[in-house]
């Protein structure tokens, strides 16, 4: 049986004061981000305040479902700072592992279509490190998808980073909004790799180049992007984009997925609204 969490952070509140109020929507698990924008930096926290923080999710009856490493930049593209990225992911493991969850997700950049270019094998020496150290304590970096296709991603797991520590962070609003692809097929065709999942929607409105979108979110230029080009995706409530969810967590169900449906908000006047309408969508389809 599938269960349903929340990014905390989407709550739009103070990390603890997030905890309580997904309890109190109903929430049976919290992704937390590990260094969130103008909050908490649990790379800084002692061993004390980790355990504070594992304990206030245990008294709200929450479980944490993964631990968001998302560092922002460029993701694993770049030769330069990617020893330094090798060494945070490794980090942020070892926090979740704290936290008594084994799974960090992040965004690794855009891998190009073309296996033959030299930032695929950057990406992938650096991802094959990071999984080996995951994979000594059976824990996991899922890489988020969106930035390529589902079967691009497919090839990079299972023919270049060849690690067992290197899975799959579902998300299907990416793969509505950017890859215009059905998110239940790839859902199938990611089986194998399939550790965390987001619910999240939106919709399709134009064609667009992902290199290109994932680039102006690493250097701070999507507005830029959005005056030249005109609006390309947007994200929405669950169930008023393009995400089909009933098809979608048909095909969860298909590959015997068993994980968090953890939602994610990453716009919206009221979050805290929209959260707890998007549990209530949930557990009228599950």
């Amino acid at each position: 049986m599938m269960q349903i969490g929340t990014i905390v952070e989407s709550l739009k509140l103070p990390l603890f004061d997030g905890l309580k109020k997904a309890a109190e929507l109903g929430a049976e698990g919290v992704q937390i981000y590990a260094v969130a924008r103008n909050g908490h930096n649990l790379l800084e926290y002692s061993p004390v305040q980790l355990r504070e923080l594992k304990d206030c999710c245990q008294d709200n009856g929450l479980q944490i479902t993964a631990i968001c490493g998302d560092l922002g930049g460029h993701g694993f593209q770049q030769l330069n700072g990617n020893k330094e990225r090798v060494d945070l992911s490794k980090r942020i493991i070892d926090i979740a592992l704290e936290l008594e969850t084994n799974i960090m997700t992040t965004h690794i950049g855009v891998v190009p279509e073309d296996s033959s270019e030299p930032m695929y094998s950057i990406m992938a020496d650096s991802l094959h490190e990071v999984g080996e150290y995951a994979t000594r304590s059976s824990a996991y970096l899922a890489i988020e998808t969106g930035p390529e296709s589902p079967q691009a991603l497919k090839d990079f797991i299972e023919k270049a980073v060849c690690s067992k520590g290197i899975a799959v962070n579902m998300d299907p609003a990416n793969l509505v909004m950017v890859q215009n692809t059905n998110p239940a097929a790839a859902v199938r065709l990611l089986k194998n790799h399939i550790v965390h999942t987001h619910a999240k929607d939106g919709i399709h409105i134009q064609n667009c180049n992902p290199e290109r979108v994932y680039t102006a979110f690493a250097e701070g230029g999507f507005k830029q992007l959005v005056a030249e080009t005109g609006n390309l995706f947007k994200e929405t409530p669950l169930g008023q984009g393009g995400v089909n969810w009933k098809d979608y967590i048909q095909a969860l169900r298909d590959i015997g997925y068993k994980g968090f449906l953890t939602i994610e908000r990453e716009v919206g006047k009221n979050p805290i609204n929209d959260i707890g309408s998007a549990i209530n969508f949930l557990n009228k389809i599950l």
